[in-house]
C-alpha cells in the first residue's frame, strides 16, 4: 500500500496520494489537522445534581411534535437526478450481460462486503460475486467525498483488519480519502477485484423454486443464478432530497453533498448549505476557509462534541506492533464504554488497556425496574446535554446564533457529532446561521432561498440533507417463496425478521446491514464483523450438516420482532426525537434499529446457533468447485 497521505515540503500541506482522491487538489491539507487552541477541545464540567424531569420532556416533546410532518423528501428523478451521477470515476467499462450462475452473489463493495470476502475466502468459499454500483470499492467512502469528511469513530477502531493489512491509521480520526484507499488496499491485497462487477446495480433478485436458486437481474442485462445471495449495501446508501417549494427554479449551481461536485468552484461564492447534520458539520468550517460569504440553514441544531484531533504517535504503533490482537481489543474495549459520549471521544488510557476500567460501575443496593434504570440514565443523558449546550454557549459569540445552535432533545436521539471548528465557524463574519426551525426551508426561487421574507440570494447551493436509513431498493426488489417480495412481506405484517439476517419465506438469502440487526452500535464497523461471522458460520454449518437450503421458521421471526419492539419502546425515552432513527417520527417501534443492547444480540445469536432450533435445513449440500473443504 502506498502512503495515503504525504506532506509536500513546499507548502507544508497534505496531499492525498490516492487514485480516489479526483479532484482533490482543492482540499489538500484542509481538515484533518489537531486544533492547537485547547478551549475548543473541551467540554466544560457537568452541572451537579442536574435532574431531566417531566417539565423538560414536555419542553422538548412540544419542538417535536411542532416538527411532525414537517420533514417531506423526494426521489432524485428528472432534472434531480443528475444529484446521482456517479462523478468520481470513468463511464463503466461495456460487456455482455451474465447469465452464468455462482455459488454466493454479494450486493455491494464497502466495508461489509470486503469483511465477507475475506472470512468467506478464508472459510474456503472461493465461488463468491459481488455486484457494486458504483465504480471502485468503499462503499459510504467511496460516496462522500465532501471537504472535511472524517470518520467520526476513533480509526484506530473503527477500520477493520488493520493487523492483517499491517496498516496504521495516520490520525486518531482517519478522513474519508485515508478510509477510501484502505479499502482499496484491502481490495488489492484480497484479490477481491477479480470478483467485483463494478458499475452494476441490482434491481430485482428472484427465488426460484423449482431450480432452488436466486436469479439476480441488474441494470446491466445480467441474469445471473446463485445458490446463496447476501445483501451488503449498507444503511445509508440512497441521498434524500428535501422536497422544498420552488426548487426546480434556482439556476445557479447545486448539488448534493453524497456526490460532491469538485468541478465547481466556491471560492469567492455566495454559498448556501441546507442541513446542519453529521455531514455539514464537517463540511462547513473547511468551505468558510474559501468562500466570500457562507449561509447555513438549520432546522435541527445537532449536539457537537468534542473530537481532539491528534496524530497518531510513533511509540503508539511501536507499542502496537508488540501486542497481537491490538486493534479487535481496542475495539472490544470501546464497544464496552459505547454507550455513552466516552467512548466516541475515546480514552486512550482505557482503549489501549492502560488501565482496566474508566470507572468502576455502581452496584445499586435493591435491584431497580426497567422504569427507574431509565430515568437513571435520561438524568446522565441530561448532564451530557448541558455539557454539550455550556460549549454552545463558550464558544459562540453572538448569543442569538448561541441560542439557536443549542441543541434542545436527549442525547442520541439523533446522530452525535464530534468537531472542534464547526461552533467557531459562525464567529467569522462571512458565516451565518439561518434557522429555519421548526419546518425547515420552505421556499426557493431562481436566485437562492427565501426564509421569512428574506431574501438570500447564492451563487452555489449545496443540499446536506442526509440519506434515507433503510432506504435501498435491494430490499424492495427481493421476489421470495410464492412471488412475495420482502415489501409485501414488511408492509402486511410490519417488519419481522430473525437476528436482523433472516426473513421467513426468503430462503438463503441474508441481510448483512438491515432493520432490527447487529446490536445498536455506533461503531458500524462492529456489527459488520458480528454479522460477517454470523453469515459464514451458517454456510460452514450447512456444508457440515450437507444441507443446502436453509430458511428461518415463522414462529422465532415473530418473537424477535417483538423483543424488538418491546426494547425500542422501553429505552424510547432517550431518543423522544424525530430523526432517520426512526423514520422520522412514523417506522413503528422495533422496525428499525435494534436497542436490545449488543450483549443481549450475541446473546439470541449463540442461542440459535446452539440449538439450530429457528432454522429449516432442506436439500443437500451438492458442493461445487467453489464450496470446499475450509483452507488459507
Amino acid at each position: 500500500m502506498t502512503e495515503s497521505i504525504r506532506i509536500d515540503p513546499s507548502t507544508g500541506r497534505k496531499v492525498f496520494n490516492t487514485r480516489a482522491a479526483k479532484l482533490t487538489e482543492k482540499i489538500d491539507g484542509k481538515g484533518y489537522s489537531e486544533i492547537e487552541d485547547k478551549t475548543l477541545t473541551t467540554l466544560p464540567p457537568p452541572p451537579p445534581g442536574a435532574v431531566f424531569n417531566a417539565a423538560e420532556q414536555a419542553k422538548y416533546r412540544e419542538f417535536k411534535e411542532a416538527r411532525a410532518g414537517a420533514a417531506d423528501y423526494m426521489e432524485m428523478e428528472g432534472e434531480f437526478s443528475r444529484y446521482l451521477e456517479d462523478v468520481y470515476s470513468e463511464p463503466p467499462v461495456e460487456r455482455e450481460p451474465l447469465t452464468d450462475e455462482c455459488d454466493i452473489l454479494v450486493v455491494g463493495g464497502g466495508f461489509g462486503a470486503l469483511l465477507l470476502w475475506y472470512k468467506l475466502r478464508k472459510a474456503g468459499f472461493t465461488d463468491v460475486r459481488f455486484c457494486e454500483k458504483g465504480g471502485d470499492v468503499g462503499g459510504t467512502w467511496y460516496w462522500n467525498r465532501y471537504p472535511g469528511i472524517a470518520c467520526d469513530v476513533e480509526s484506530y477502531s473503527y477500520l477493520p483488519l488493520l493487523e492483517e493489512m499491517e496498516y496504521f491509521p495516520t490520525m486518531k480520526f482517519a478522513s474519508g480519502f485515508e478510509i477510501l484507499e484502505y479499502c482499496q488496499a484491502m481490495a488489492q491485497k484480497f484479490d477481491f477485484y477479480d470478483h467485483c462487477l463494478f458499475h452494476t446495480t441490482v434491481e430485482q433478485t428472484v427465488w426460484d423454486e423449482d431450480t432452488k436458486r436466486w436469479t439476480v437481474h441488474t441494470d446491466r442485462g445480467d441474469s445471473m443464478k446463485a445458490r446463496y445471495v447476501v445483501l451488503a449495501n449498507g444503511i445509508l446508501t440512497t441521498p434524500r432530497l428535501a422536497r422544498i417549494d420552488g426548487m426546480e427554479t434556482y439556476k445557479g449551481e447545486s448539488f448534493h453533498t453524497s456526490r460532491w461536485d469538485y468541478n465547481i468552484d466556491l471560492e469567492g461564492k455566495r454559498v448556501g448549505i441546507i442541513g446542519t447534520g453529521a455531514t455539514s458539520v464537517q463540511v462547513v468550517p473547511e468551505i468558510a476557509k474559501v468562500v466570500k460569504e457562507l449561509y447555513v440553514f438549520q432546522r435541527t441544531p445537532s449536539s457537537i462534541d468534542v473530537r481532539d484531533q491528534r496524530a497518531t504517535k510513533k511509540e503508539e504503533i511501536e507499542e502496537w506492533k508488540k501486542e497481537p490482537g491490538w486493534a479487535l481489543a481496542r475495539r472490544e474495549r470501546l464497544a464496552t464504554i459505547s454507550s455513552g459520549r466516552t467512548a466516541l471521544q475515546g480514552n486512550d488510557d482505557f482503549l489501549s488497556g492502560k488501565v482496566e476500567a474508566i470507572k468502576k460501575k455502581k452496584k445499586h443496593l435493591k435491584p431497580i425496574s426497567p422504569e427507574e434504570l431509565i430515568q437513571k440514565q435520561l438524568n446522565s443523558n441530561f448532564r451530557i446535554m448541558e455539557q454539550i449546550r455550556a460549549r454552545v454557549e463558550e464558544v459562540v459569540e453572538d448569543p442569538k446564533t448561541a441560542a439557536a445552535l443549542k441543541p434542545y432533545y436527549p442525547y442520541g436521539c439523533k446522530r452525535p457529532t464530534f468537531h472542534d471548528e464547526f461552533l467557531s465557524a459562525f464567529n467569522l463574519p462571512h458565516v451565518h446561521l439561518v434557522d429555519t426551525a421548526p419546518d425547515g426551508v420552505k421556499k426557493i426561487n431562481e436566485n437562492g432561498i427565501v426564509h421569512d421574507g428574506v431574501q438570500y440570494d447564492l451563487d452555489v447551493l449545496i443540499y446536506a440533507t442526509g440519506f434515507q436509513w433503510m432506504g435501498t431498493g435491494s430490499f424492495n426488489m427481493i421476489v421470495g417463496e410464492g412471488g412475495q417480495t420482502l415489501r409485501d412481506k414488511w408492509g402486511g405484517e410490519g417488519v419481522k425478521t430473525f437476528l436482523g439476517i433472516h426473513n421467513h419465506g426468503f430462503p438463503n438469502l441474508f441481510i448483512m446491514s438491515g432493520p432490527q440487526g447487529g446490536g445498536g452500535q455506533f461503531n458500524f464497523i462492529r456489527g459488520l464483523e458480528s454479522h460477517t461471522d454470523y453469515v459464514t458460520w451458517m454456510l460452514a454449518k450447512m456444508r457440515d450438516l450437507n444441507v443446502g437450503i436453509v430458511d428461518v421458521k415463522k414462529e422465532p421471526e415473530v418473537e424477535y420482532a417483538a423483543h424488538c419492539k418491546d426494547a425500542d419502546i422501553l429505552t424510547g425515552p432517550l431518543r423522544d426525537c424525530i430523526s432517520y432513527y426512526n423514520g422520522e417520527g412514523k417506522a413503528e417501534p422495533g422496525s428499525l434499529a435494534y436497542y436490545g443492547g449488543p450483549a443481549k444480540w450475541h446473546e439470541l445469536r449463540a442461542k440459535a446457533q446452539a440449538s439450530l432450533d429457528p432454522y429449516v435445513f432442506e436439500g443437500d449440500w451438492d458442493v461445487g468447485p467453489g464450496l470446499q473443504e475450509a483452507g488459507d
